[in-house]
């Protein structure tokens, strides 16, 4: 069965510094029309950065949408085009101030595919070295160090409540498993 709903038209309603939303009409699989909203996004990348000791270095900062402080991976948007790789490399030195020996690429995820074209670029960052820490001038990030073990703890007990986090995490487990099983 051919699922695929096509575009028939497309309105801008709002065009932002981040994202842009538009009002679709589409046509279904069955010939019948619907309406969809769509939110535009350049996409983003999220690394964990792994330390030798075990340590996770986390960034705590205010997710003003949601009105909470979180505890997460360091993270950042992609520019138009932009390739995930440098943009994971600069986003880990800017926010946490070290730079990788090995990046390892653990794939993407689709943040809100019901309603958005954000992609996040997930990474896996070892080997780590001091950089240059310089967030952005709207930036606010509390820096904490925290063993790997904790953090799937944490997030198995639902207290990691990012996504993106919770996904590095759980991901970065079952490949350090899978690298201890012969």
């Amino acid at each position: 069965m051919d699922l695929t709903e096509t575009k028939l038209s497309s309105e801008l309603k709002f065009h932002g510094v981040i994202v842009d939303l538009h009002t679709d009409m589409v046509r279904l699989p069955d010939g019948r029309t619907a309406g969809r909203e769509k939110i535009t996004h350049p996409g983003g990348v999220a690394i964990l950065p792994l330390e030798e000791d075990g340590r996770v270095i986390l960034v705590e900062q205010f997710r003003y949408v949601i009105g909470k402080t979180l505890l997460e991976v360091p993270a950042g948007k992609l520019e138009p085009g932009e390739d995930p790789r440098p943009a994971a490399l600069r986003e880990l030195e800017e926010e946490v101030g070290v730079l990788p020996d090995k990046l390892e690429d653990l794939g993407y995820l689709y943040v809100s595919p019901g309603i958005s074209t954000e992609v996040i670029h997930l990474y896996l960052a070892t080997g780590l070295r001091p950089g240059t820490r310089h967030p952005d001038e709207d930036e606010f990030l509390a820096i904490h160090r925290i063993p790997f073990r904790t953090l799937l703890d944490q997030t198995m007990r639902g207290e990691i409540t990012d996504a993106k986090t919770a996904a590095l995490v759980l991901k970065t487990a079952l490949l350090r498993q899978r690298e201890e099983t012969p």
